[in-house]
């Protein structure tokens, strides 16, 4: 993947974060799907009161995406951090994590991002050694 994309990927991530609803934590997550057909598929963080029921930013891209009947990934780029500003990179959580490894391979890549500048490439068979999957 190119610094361009890497950098389209990072910017729309960003936007995303105005989306999120967050009364609870404040702490906002965007997240940017890049489709092997090119599309890049969006989310926010959606909190609920029961906790349980909130959604990350990742599983919000996924979900719409294959809604949308979209089922092969090349990377996402997921940014976070309180209203005020992102201080440190926001790595997806366990069951995102998990989700991943339904649609995605070992190559997939996971950009982590403060800003345009200053980003992380992993691939999910780093974050998820030995990760369950049928």
């Amino acid at each position: 993947m190119d610094k361009e994309m890497i950098q389209h990927l990072i910017d729309t991530a960003l936007a995303q974060r105005k989306y999120s609803y967050t009364p609870y934590s404040g702490f906002k997550v965007g997240a940017a799907l890049l489709a092997q057909n090119g599309a890049v598929y969006t989310g926010c963080n959606i909190e609920n009161a029961a906790y349980g029921p909130s959604n990350c930013a990742e599983r919000t891209a996924i979900f719409k995406a294959v809604s949308e009947g979209m089922r092969d990934f090349l990377a996402i780029c997921v940014v976070g951090g309180l209203e005020e500003g992102i201080q440190d990179m926001c790595p997806p959580c366990g069951v995102c994590r998990q989700v991943m490894l339904e649609f995605c391979n070992e190559d997939f890549q996971i950009i982590l991002a403060t800003d345009r500048e200053n980003y992380e490439i992993h691939t999910l068979g780093e974050l998820v050694p030995m990760g369950f999957k049928l």
